[in-house]
């Protein structure tokens, strides 16, 4: 589990997701779903067998109504968490209230969720909804919830053997502000989906662990393996060309084992060595990459038909290559005069072995966190940021460095047109507006002539150094009637990183 949820943090750290990681976040996904269907196996036949032991000893009468307890409180948590994760769905997809064909799409022959690279809705919901702390906070309830189901003198001993619980130490260390947002802030739908289904099983692996400590105490089983079924454990799904992938082949059944019960296993038509505890390790080294299948095969003496039955189960994983990936988190240019934040990512690579240069554009590049860094240039070109180590070979990535673009002249809302005496009077200057440009950057008005034309009066005219209005330009704006005409000519600004200042054109107002 700990290289399951490895492999989905590394995953994230990448801010252009590619469709192979998207495809072990999917792969990752149906691993755990039809694990938490084994577990379920066996938790929902463990109530019954408890209960019917107990009544040979009375004294232990409590697990008999304890036990069903523990199943209630893992339905319940995973109702939460599934109803939880069908609306933010929903709300990536369709956005009619439910979970429909209309919240997925169809590629080749593939059924894909339709927002699985959404971060808005992961972003909107768990963290400024609050169902993120709301979720932490079930997390940590159902936890007590399966505690109390252990003896007071045994439930500090039973703490380790649930796993449901949250790792509230780690985001501290990091720059987040809390746990939902250090595990849910800007995650793709398609990466927390895992995620969601990792604490279903937590939840699953913590009712298992009450029932067989319930069980143990009532003094070992009297219930024989009746449903199979071949499991395949391995330590990463997700490999590089070149790496060894290795994987544990078992037997799962859904009640506890019976002593005179014989396992042969086999991979790909292999047979392989299994061990005391039912298992058998396989591994393999592919020569290329791309989805890798192979099918496992379980034999076992079952003691419910005194017969040998075969179970088979076809198996997949995924080979990538190294590669890395460099994007500038606001648009694909650095701009002069801003601080530009940039994301490295290199998939197979750890972050500490990774090299980060930079050259051209008058470039400057320091680290922010991590893989995060920050860029800032200083001249009009091509900027280049290399990669390597780690195996990886160095690898370029050029981005276009430019200025600010021009923002537009304003007095008030007003780019020119009709306004009122009253409103051209409130106004204390010409604003220098950046639309839609997303950095955090101010420009500054130089300075412009200012034109004031009355029905019948010769025109009126001053210069004003500075975007607020002075001295005779000011005398001019008080004098302002209806028929008035005011023009703003020869309007300059300055924005960071520019050495002289730029012409934003005219303005023209008729007073009404």
């Amino acid at each position: 589990m700990i290289n399951i949820m490895y492999l989905v943090l590394t995953a994230l750290l990448a801010l252009n997701v590619s469709a192979e990681i998207f495809n072990a976040f999917k792969m990752v996904n149906l691993g755990l779903e039809q694990s938490n269907k084994t577990l379920d196996l066996a938790n929902n036949s463990l109530p019954a067998s408890i209960a019917e032991r107990a009544k040979a000893k009375p004294e232990f009468a409590r697990f008999s109504e304890r036990a069903p307890m523990a199943v209630q409180y893992g339905n319940e948590f995973s109702t939460y968490v599934n109803d939880l994760v069908n609306d933010l769905i929903d709300k990536s997809g369709n956005k009619n209230g439910s979970v429909d064909d209309g919240d997925y799409i169809i590629k080749g022959e593939k059924r894909e969720l339709k927002g699985k690279k959404d971060k808005d809705v992961t972003t909107r919901n768990l963290l400024n909804g609050g169902k993120g702390l709301e979720l932490k906070n079930k997390i940590l309830e159902y936890r007590g919830k399966f505690l109390s189901l252990i003896d007071d003198s045994l439930r500090s001993r039973m703490e380790t053997e649930i796993p449901l619980n949250v790792d509230d130490e780690t985001w501290k260390h990091s720059s987040k502000k809390s746990w939902e947002e250090f595990t849910f802030k800007q995650m793709p739908l398609g990466a927390v989906q895992p995620i969601f289904t990792k604490f279903i099983n937590d939840a699953k692996a913590s009712e298992n662990a009450v029932l067989n400590h319930m069980s143990k105490k009532l003094g070992g089983t009297d219930v024989v393996l009746d449903k199979f079924t071949v499991i395949s454990s391995p330590k990463k799904s997700y490999i590089i060309k070149g790496e060894s992938f290795e994987t544990t082949i078992s037997m799962a059944a859904s009640t506890s084992s019976s002593t005179n019960t014989k396992v042969s296993l086999s991979v790909n038509g292999s047979s392989l060595p299994v061990n005391k505890d039912g298992e058998a390790a396989w591994k393999t080294t592919p020569g290329d990459v791309g989805v890798k299948k192979y099918t496992a095969v379980a034999s076992v003496f079952n003691p419910v038909t005194n017969k040998s039955e075969t179970y088979k189960r076809e198996f997949e994983y995924e080979v990538g290559e190294r590669s890395c990936n460099v994007a500038a988190e606001k648009m694909n240019v650095f701009y002069m005069g801003v601080d530009n934040p940039v994301a490295v990512s290199a998939a197979g690579v750890s972050s500490n072995a990774l090299t980060v240069s930079a050259t051209g554009g008058g470039i400057n590049l320091t680290k922010s966190f991590w893989r995060e860094y920050n860029a800032t240039v200083s001249q009009q070109g091509e900027a280049t940021i290399s990669v390597s180590g780690g195996g990886l070979t160095a690898t370029n990535f050029k981005f276009r460095v430019k200025r600010i673009p021009d923002p537009v002249a304003k007095l008030g809302n007003k780019k020119g047109g009709g306004i009122g005496n009253g409103e051209l009077k409130a106004q204390q200057g010409v604003l220098p507006i950046l639309e839609n440009f997303d950095f955090d950057a101010k420009c500054a008005i130089v300075g412009f002539q200012l034109v004031r034309v009355a029905p019948r009066q010769d025109a009126e005219i001053a210069l004003n150094s500075g975007g607020r209005f002075e001295g005779k330009v000011q005398d001019l704006i008080s004098k302002a009637k209806p028929g008035d005409r005011y023009l703003f000519e020869d309007i300059k600004a300055k924005c960071p990183g520019d050495n002289t200042a730029r012409p934003l054109g005219d303005m023209s107002f008729k007073v009404q």
